[in-house]
C-alpha cells in the first residue's frame, strides 16, 4: 500500500488515486469519437461527395461499405489471437500503418479501382484499432459497472457521429484531398497514443477488477448472467446462447449499418435535403444515441439486458417506418429521437452480454469468432437498400425490409439465455 503525500485523500489500496479501467475507457470513447467521425458514421457523407464528383452509384457505396465490413469481420478470430498473443499495443500500432496508407490513398482516388483499393487497406487498419480491439482491452477491467463503462465508451462513437459535419465543413473549406489526407494523419497519431492507455492490463497495474476491493464487490449486486466461468472460443460456439446473441445483434446491425450509409443519400435524394443540411439532421442521430448510450449504461447494470434490447430493437424498426411512410419534418425528427436512442440503449449491452455470459478471458477471440455472425446483418442493411433503391427508384421498399427484419430479430433475443455454467472450475488465462 501506498502512503498518501501531502494534499491527498482517500489513496486507493493500489496506490492510484483514478482507476486505470476508467483510463481505458476515456482514452477509447476519445479514439472511437474520432474513428465515427471519420471513417465509421462518416461514410455517409464521404459517398455523398464522391457522387457529387464522380456520379457513382448507390449499389458501388452499398458494396464497398458491406465489403469493407465483411473484410474487418474475416479478420476477427485471427485478430482475436493476435491481441492474445501480441497484446494491444503492438496490433493498434500495426493498424496504425494501414490507418494511414489507406487514408493517403483515398485522397488521391480518381477511379473505383483506386478507391475501392484505398478503402480496404483504410478498413484494414481501422478493425485492428477499432471496435473489437478497444472493447477487448476494456471488458477485462469491469463486470459490475460492465455495462456502464461499456456505454461510457460507446458515447464516443455517438460524440463522433454529432461531430459528422465538421467533415463536409472540411470538404467545403480545404477540397476533397487535403481533408481526407488530414483525417488519416490525426487519426494515425491518435491511434498511437490511445495504445499506450489501452495497452496495459490489470496484471500489470495490480489493480482489482471495477477498481474496488474484492470484500467490497462481494456484497454488491451483480446482473442477469454474470458467471465466473471463462468459456473458450471453442466452448462458447457449442452454446445455444452464443448463436442466438449473434443472430440478434447482427439483426439490429441490419437497421444500422443501413442508416449510416444510405441516410445522408436518402435526406438528399428522395427528401431534397442539401448535403450540409442531411449531414447536420444525420448529426443528430448520435446526439440522442449518447442520451440512449447514458440510459442503457445505467440500466444495464441493474435489470435484464434483454429486456432493454428487445425494447430498443422494436423502437429502431418503428422509427424506421415513420421515415419511410410519413412525410415532413416531424417525421424525420420522430425517426432521429427513436434510432438514436435505441442506438445507443442497446449498443453497449450487446458487447456487455457476451462478457456476462463468456467471462472475459477469452473475450477477444469469442467476439472475433461472432462477428463474421454479426457482419451478415452490417453487410444486408446497406446492400438491401441500396440495390432496391437503385431498381425502384427511392428507398421505401428498401427501409421497409430492414425496419420488419429488426422486429424479427426480437425473437433471437428472446432465446438468449444464459448458457449452462462449464462442469469445471473456470479455466486458467493460459488455456483455450
Amino acid at each position: 500500500m501506498t502512503t498518501a503525500t501531502v494534499g491527498e485523500t482517500n489513496p486507493t489500496p493500489w496506490g492510484r488515486r483514478v482507476f486505470t479501467g476508467w483510463k481505458v475507457v476515456a482514452a477509447s470513447a476519445c479514439l472511437w469519437a474520432l474513428q465515427s467521425m471519420l471513417w465509421m458514421q462518416g461514410f455517409g457523407n464521404l459517398a455523398v461527395e464522391l457522387r457529387s464528383q464522380f456520379g457513382w452509384s448507390k449499389t458501388l457505396f452499398s458494396s464497398a461499405f458491406a465489403a469493407t465490413r465483411t473484410g474487418a469481420a474475416l479478420i476477427g478470430p485471427t485478430q482475436g489471437w493476435a491481441l492474445r498473443r501480441w497484446g494491444t499495443k503492438r496490433v493498434m500500432r500495426f493498424g496504425s500503418i494501414f490507418i494511414f496508407g489507406g487514408f493517403v490513398g483515398l485522397a488521391l482516388i480518381r477511379t473505383q479501382t483506386q478507391f475501392l483499393i484505398a478503402l480496404s487497406v483504410a478498413a484494414f487498419g481501422t478493425a485492428l484499432a477499432g471496435f473489437l480491439t478497444i472493447t477487448s482491452a476494456l471488458v477485462p477491467w469491469f463486470e459490475r459497472k460492465r455495462a456502464r463503462a461499456l456505454s461510457l465508451q460507446t458515447m464516443g462513437f455517438a460524440i463522433g457521429g454529432f461531430a459528422g459535419p465538421l467533415l463536409v465543413f472540411s470538404f467545403r473549406q480545404f477540397g476533397y484531398p487535403a481533408s481526407m489526407a488530414g483525417a488519416g494523419v490525426i487519426l494515425t497519431f491518435a491511434v498511437v497514443l490511445a495504445s499506450v492507455i489501452l495497452g496495459r492490463t490489470r496484471e500489470s497495474t495490480g489493480e482489482p477488477i471495477d477498481g474496488i476491493p474484492e470484500e467490497v464487490a462481494a456484497k454488491a449486486p451483480r446482473a442477469e448472467g454474470v458467471s465466473d466461468d471463462h468459456f473458450t472460443a471453442a466452448q462458447a460456439l457449442r452454446t445455444r446462447s452464443f448463436w442466438m446473441v449473434s443472430l440478434g445483434h447482427a439483426s439490429a446491425l441490419v437497421v444500422v449499418s443501413a442508416v449510416i450509409a444510405h441516410i445522408a443519400l436518402y435526406l438528399v435524394e428522395d427528401r431534397g435535403f442539401s448535403a450540409t443540411d442531411a449531414a447536420l439532421v444525420a448529426g443528430l442521430i448520435p446526439l440522442f444515441q449518447f442520451v440512449g448510450t447514458a440510459l442503457g449504461g445505467y440500466l444495464g447494470d441493474k435489470i435484464n439486458k434483454r429486456i432493454i434490447i428487445v425494447t430498443a430493437m422494436c423502437t429502431h424498426g418503428i422509427g424506421l417506418l415513420t421515415i419511410t411512410w410519413m412525410d415532413g419534418s416531424i417525421a424525420i425528427g420522430v425517426f432521429v429521437v427513436m434510432h438514436g436512442l435505441a442506438w445507443g440503449a442497446r449498443g453497449p449491452l450487446m458487447q456487455a452480454i457476451r462478457a456476462d455470459y463468456f467471462g472475459s478471458t477469452h473475450f477477444a477471440a469469442i467476439m472475433g469468432w461472432s462477428a463474421i455472425i454479426v457482419t451478415v446483418g452490417t453487410v444486408s442493411g446497406p446492400l438491401i437498400a441500396g440495390i432496391l433503391a437503385d431498381s425502384t427508384g427511392d428507398y421505401q421498399l428498401g427501409f421497409t425490409i430492414i425496419a420488419i427484419l429488426a422486429f424479427a430479430g426480437n425473437t433471437f433475443w428472446l432465446l438468449a439465455s444464459p448458457p449452462t455454467p462449464l462442469a469445471q472450475a473456470p479455466i486458467s488465462p493460459a488455456a483455450g
